[in-house]
């Protein structure tokens, strides 16, 4: 198998983490069984191994606040003292931590499962607030730094991966499930078979600078171990690249990219996808399709304001004087 560099140094993996807040946290005794019992419970929840680990994350995070927190009553046993502390944890996420409204409120999404899953039922606790504008999305300036760096990268794996997301609109998750033969080649053309949420079924069009980093991929994949298997994107030891792995990938190209602050992920490069396509009058119901969205109105959304439409709406101001 070729070997090619690591992308990114651990250092900068683990300083990016830092900065995202997904470095562990470690807890006492009594909150840490309280997160192993919440763990086994989702085992036999219809959940995907994504929602999983993101679950268990916040949920840790969640039981690390309370373990130091000055909270009134039993807030892992008595209803009342736990719609205070989840109320009080939500001001800490906005104030403390500053953290966005999708984020603060995909925390208390985790935290209510907790409760539920303890038998106490969701907190009454309401969400934040979401801003009336379209998901975050790579300005074309950014766009191009991005694709840039996604050339000058070494792996023909890690190409496909970055392009992936970016050129066919797919979630983390969605990339790492791919197998082989999902990936339909012709001569000019290309059909990307993506099983989604709910297990539902979308064919999306490759396009051209897809094909071409597929292509590369799938010429160098007979190489390395695990080439037997199903799965189209392999880790080192010839297993299914797991969606860490890929993320950390794409959060690598982007630093390099210099475009660190801006906390690219898949989600974002997906964002982009949508927004472009909506952007340049794509009907709505093909967009729709394309991303695998049960409702027209979640694609409605790629059409609202963006925060850059407001900072150019602003240098209509500028004057000669």
């Amino acid at each position: 198998m070729p070997q090619h560099p690591e992308y990114a140094s651990e250092n900068t993996r683990a300083l990016a983490a830092r900065r995202r807040g997904r470095v562990a946290v470690s807890l006492p005794g009594p909150f840490a069984t309280v997160l192993d019992e919440y763990v086994a419970a989702m085992q036999s929840a219809p959940l995907s191994d994504q929602t999983r680990r993101t679950y268990a994350s916040k949920v840790r995070q969640y039981l690390a606040w309370l373990a130091d927190a000055d909270t009134a009553g039993d807030a892992l046993g008595a209803r009342d003292a736990r719609d205070w502390a989840v109320r009080d944890y939500r001001s800490h996420l906005q104030t403390v931590l500053k953290r966005k409204p999708a984020t603060v409120n995909n925390a208390l999404a985790a935290v209510d499962d907790l409760y539920i899953r303890r038998g106490l039922g969701p907190a009454n606790a309401a969400r934040a607030e979401l801003p009336r504008t379209a998901p975050k999305a790579l300005s074309t300036r950014a766009a191009v730094r991005f694709l840039r760096e996604v050339q000058r990268c070494p792996s023909p794996r890690d190409r496909a991966i970055a392009l992936v997301p970016f050129y066919a609109g797919t979630r983390i998750a969605e990339i790492t499930g791919l197998d082989t033969d999902d990936v339909r080649l012709s001569a000019r053309k290309g059909i990307l078979r993506i099983l989604g949420k709910g297990q539902k079924v979308r064919e999306i069009p490759i396009h051209p600078d897809l094909r071409a980093a597929l292509t590369g991929w799938l010429d160098e994949r007979s190489d390395w171990p695990g080439a037997d298997t199903t799965a189209l994107f392999l880790n080192q030891r010839g297993g299914r690249l797991s969606v860490k792995g890929a993320h950390d990938i794409i959060t690598a190209i982007a630093t390099a990219a210099g475009l660190e602050d801006d906390d690219i992920t898949a989600h974002v490069l997906r964002h982009t996808f949508a927004t472009r396509l909506v952007r340049g009058r794509t009907d709505l119901v093909i967009v729709a399709e394309l991303l695998g969205h049960a409702r027209l109105e979640t694609t409605r959304a790629y059409s609202r304001p963006t925060h850059q439409d407001a900072i150019d709406a602003l240098e209509f101001l500028d004057v000669d004087h």
